[in-house]
């Protein structure tokens, strides 16, 4: 058993309570990717990623949640891009109908390749129990929330992490859910508060869920209980909604 099926059931991201990877391995699109946790793990486990950080698909991992009897969060790819150029299109619908068949658990993807996203969103079913995100460090890459939007999904969420930059032009239309967060491994790369005040702020007019992951820094990466924003945590869930 891999590596990361040991640990899937017991996710140290915040955010969800699981982690499934029916794909492993990505390429890095924008700089948000620079210091990525998953090909660091693969470095560090090489027995367990044969093919190092190198897209494969991994078809003996789609039954893994229909063995999950108790209800889950699943974050799906926790170590690819589901929306990878190299994933086949009907591979990303197998993954879909294993999501559709177990209502029991809410899905998360998140993606950077958002153009991809709206493309192949546009023929696939979005069951209920899926929560669709795409990754926007900065200003620069505020333009993949407009594919976001295109999609169906019961809960549309973006991702500032690692937040690289201040977005005050951020539009939150459409969207239910932010996730906010500072880089945290060796040679992290600056925040600033004001940087996460800012998206606070702009979520509480839009009656957008904020969830502070963490501030940032090594070795500390001031999460959990450290993660404060004006004496508070900030670790606001969506409400799923009815789209079609």
């Amino acid at each position: 058993m891999l590596f990361q099926e040991l640990m899937a059931d017991h996710s140290g991201i915040e955010w969800t309570e699981a982690t499934w990877n029916p794909t492993i391995g990505c390429t890095k699109v924008s700089p948000g990717c620079d210091r990525c946790y998953a090909e660091r793990i693969t470095q560090r486990f090489r027995t367990n990623f044969p093919n190092g950080f190198q897209l494969t698909l991994r078809p003996e991992a789609l039954e893994l949640p229909r063995k999950w009897r108790r209800s889950r969060m699943i974050f799906v790819d926790s170590m690819s891009d589901l929306f990878h150029a190299d994933v086949p299109e009907p591979y990303i619908a197998t993954v879909f109908d294993v999501m559709k068949d177990c209502p029991q658990h809410t899905f998360q993807i998140l993606t950077k390749r958002a153009q991809r996203l709206a493309r192949v969103g546009a023929k696939l079913a979005w069951p209920s129990n899926v929560w669709m995100g795409v990754s926007v460090e900065s200003p620069t890459y505020e333009w993949r929330v407009n594919y976001l939007r295109q999609v169906p999904a019961a809960v549309r969420f973006i991702s500032a992490e690692p937040l690289l930059a201040a977005m005050p032009s951020i539009n939150l239309e459409g969207i239910d859910w932010l996730i906010a967060g500072g880089e945290s491994q060796p040679g992290a790369r600056r925040t600033d508060v004001e940087w996460f005040r800012d998206l606070r702020d702009r979520c509480n007019r839009a009656g957008v869920a904020f969830f502070l992951k963490q501030l940032g820094g090594h070795p500390s990466k001031r999460g959990g209980e450290e993660a404060l924003l004006d004496g508070r945590r900030w670790t606001e869930l969506p409400e799923p909604m009815s789209r079609s």
